[in-house]
């Protein structure tokens, strides 16, 4: 490829093709023989890079960074490296740039979370762009612009939940650029991001309401729809939607919930969920319309991505004489996970619902005007009764399973209540009595 010639008073050159076909040369002047094929060997990596296109292998790339700047001249002459002079910027990765590659890598994710880190991508330009510094490079980012930019989301008008959630998406980006040794600091890191319960959007549908909106929907798939939510507790749309007729368990009356939500969770990806009394005739009903036509999915008619079912609920809700509540979805979940809360144990209810016992008390249990007015009855109840029997009340140890005269401090001292299913329990008693 590239051959040496040795010149008459001890001189030497290199003699090769160039690029473009014509014969070069490259005067060494006098040099030893040794170094003049050294550096042969050097121009012919360099030619074959050029050819294939591919990076210079490190020995070559070192050599080339230490020559001295007259061979690196006539190199350049002959386009076997790149001009020192025109030689390009070092890339600075900036916040949008880095963003925007983040979300790009990520090819295993859901439709819905790619969109809400596009619009996190979004808001973070007009941002930067509001403080003039549009190509602000990532390590040049401080607190002090994470908390300007929690503020700037909070001018939008934008509650106090969505201005976390949006936050926790651009910590997200700075994350990942810790793992690739960008940055070293999250500037993120003390802005509140944690979703926080928000008792104003709670709302508790009564059976008596969901009744109404059943009566109001148009089709048997609206009424399951509706019944899933209401009285499954499924999150909808998205379990409902990958629900199949093969998940459902007629004899033992289950159902097997796919869960997208939870699926990168181990062992979470789907649960089994009692088919309760409320949801069993809607299932009936859709099932025997579907004799004929027996599809796949459960819910056929509204499987397309550009239905809003938000909205079609909302207008069905006005329809049925209510007032639209707020979440409308997510609280009808709620008002089941709070009907069943109240009536089973709560590992088992969190295991149906596919969440976890801090989360349902945090963002799903609710108090209920129902309960409220119960527990003041019975407070009524209670205190009738202590009136009627005086001061002190006893429980024999045939009751209890305690002996009463065991010390002169005993639970004779203390008061039972008996109002139908509600009693004081002895270890309430007993708690007392410790504390005396």
């Amino acid at each position: 490829m590239a051959s040496l010639i040795n010149e008459p008073n001890g001189r030497r050159r290199i003699q090769f093709r160039g690029l473009d076909g014509k014969r070069c040369s490259v005067r060494l002047g006098k040099i030893p023989k040794k170094d003049a094929e050294a550096i042969l060997r050097k121009i012919e990596r360099l030619i074959s890079a050029r050819i294939a296109g591919t990076a210079l292998d490190n020995e070559t790339a070192n050599w080339l960074a230490y020559t001295s700047v007259e061979l690196r001249s006539k190199l350049e002459a002959f386009n076997l490296v790149e001009s020192q002079a025109q030689a390009k910027e070092p890339t600075v990765e900036t916040v949008l740039s880095f963003a925007k590659r983040y979300v790009a890598q990520k090819g295993d994710m859901k439709p819905a979370s790619r969109y809400l880190l596009n619009q996190s991508v979004e808001q973070m330009t007009l941002f930067l762009r509001s403080i003039g510094s549009e190509g602000m490079p990532l390590d040049k980012f401080t607190r002090g612009h994470a908390e300007e930019f929690r503020l700037w989301l909070k001018s939008l008008g934008l509650g106090e939940n969505t201005v976390r959630r949006r936050c926790g998406r651009a910590s997200q980006f700075f994350r990942g650029a810790i793992l690739y040794r960008l940055i070293s600091d999250n500037p993120f890191m003390g802005i509140k991001v944690a979703v926080g319960a928000n008792e104003s959007r709670q709302f508790f549908i009564t059976q008596e309401m969901a009744g109404k909106v059943l009566e109001a929907c148009h089709c048997a798939e609206w009424r399951l729809l509706f019944a899933l939510a209401r009285y499954g507790a499924l999150r909808t749309p998205s379990e409902p939607l990958l629900l199949k007729w093969e998940h459902i368990n007629w004899e033992e009356s289950t159902m097997l919930v796919t869960s997208p939500k939870t699926e990168h969770h181990e062992g979470k990806g789907a649960r089994v969920v009692p088919i309760f009394r409320e949801l069993r005739p809607y299932l009936d009903e859709a099932w025997n319309l579907s004799i004929i036509d027996r599809s796949e999915f459960v819910i056929q008619r509204y499987r397309d991505a550009g239905v809003n079912l938000r909205s079609q609920l909302q207008r069905i809700i006005i329809r049925a004489g209510l007032a639209p509540w707020p979440r409308l979805w997510q609280n009808l979940r709620a008002s089941r996970e709070t009907e069943l809360a109240a009536i089973y144990p709560i590992q088992d209810v969190t295991r149906w619902c596919g969440n976890t016992q801090a989360i349902a008390m945090r963002h799903y249990l609710q108090q209920t005007e129902e309960s409220f007015q119960r527990a003041v009855q019975c407070g009524a109840q209670s205190g009738a009764i202590a009136g009627q029997s005086g001061p002190k009340w006893s429980m024999d140890s045939e009751q209890t399973g305690i002996d009463n005269s065991m010390d002169s401090g005993g639970l004779d001292d203390f008061p039972v209540y008996r109002s139908g299913q509600y009693r004081t329990r002895t270890c309430d008693l007993y708690r007392v009595k410790v504390a005396r």
